[in-house]
C-alpha cells in the first residue's frame, strides 16, 4: 500500500480553514491531524478526538523527547503536533490535513518534509475584513490586531507549496483534492519496482 501525507493548511483568521477541513474530512482517505494539550476539555469535547488531553509533565516529556513536530503556547496552554500520530495515518494511507498556522507549519516542514503546504486566503483584504466582522464575536481593536497580523502571515506565501482563493467553499475544496490527488502522482510518493517492470 502507497504510503498516505501529510496536507498542512494555513492562512490567516477568516480565511475558512476550519470550514474547509471539515469538507475534506468528510472525503474519503482524509483524516484529521489530531494535537496535543495541557488545556482541560471543553463540554462536548473527547480524548482522543478532538485533541490529546495530557498534563504539563506529559507534554514536556513528548515534547523533550523531540516527538513533536510543532509546538506553542496559547493563553497559557501547551499545544502540539505529535510526530507518531501523524506519521502512523500516513503509513496507513491517510491524507492527514493539519490546520495551522504559519510558523507552526514552517516548523512542521523542517522535521517532515515530505508535507504539502497549501495557503488559504480571502479573495481580498475587503472580505476578509468583512468575515471577521460577520463573526461579531471579536472588538475592533481585536479585528484590526487580526488584520495586521494577516498581512504579515500573507507576506510569507511564497514559502508555501500552493496557494488556494477561498472566494467559492465548493471550488476551494475540489482544488485541494486535486493537489492531493496531482501530489500522490509524483514519482517519489509511488511504490514502483523499476527493476522488476520488465521481468
Amino acid at each position: 500500500m502507497d504510503k498516505g501525507m501529510l496536507l498542512i493548511i494555513s492562512g490567516p483568521s477568516g480565511s475558512g480553514k476550519g470550514t474547509v477541513a471539515k469538507h475534506l474530512l468528510a472525503a474519503d482517505g482524509f483524516a484529521l491531524s489530531i494535537s496535543m494539550t495541557t488545556r482541560q476539555p471543553r463540554p462536548g469535547e473527547s480524548h482522543g478526538i478532538d485533541y490529546f488531553f495530557c498534563t504539563k509533565d506529559e507534554f514536556m516529556q513528548v515534547r523533550d523527547s523531540d516527538g513533536l513536530l510543532e509546538h506553542a503556547t496559547f493563553s497559557g496552554h501547551y499545544y502540539g503536533t505529535p510526530d507518531s500520530y501523524v506519521r502512523q495515518m500516513v503509513d496507513e494511507g491517510k491524507t492527514v490535513v493539519l490546520e495551522i498556522d504559519v510558523e507552526g507549519a514552517l516548523q512542521v516542514k523542517e522535521k517532515y518534509s515530505n508535507a504539502v503546504l497549501i495557503f488559504l486566503m480571502p479573495p481580498d483584504a475587503n472580505e476578509l475584513a468583512r468575515r471577521l466582522n460577520e463573526r461579531a464575536s471579536e472588538d475592533s481593536a481585536e479585528i484590526d490586531r487580526r488584520l495586521k497580523r494577516a498581512k504579515e502571515e500573507i507576506a510569507l506565501i511564497s514559502k508555501y507549496d500552493y496557494l488556494v482563493i477561498n472566494d467559492d467553499l465548493q471550488q476551494a475544496v475540489s482544488e485541494i483534492k486535486l493537489i492531493a490527488a496531482a501530489e500522490y502522482l509524483r514519482t517519489k510518493r509511488r511504490n514502483i519496482d523499476t527493476q522488476s517492470f520488465f521481468n
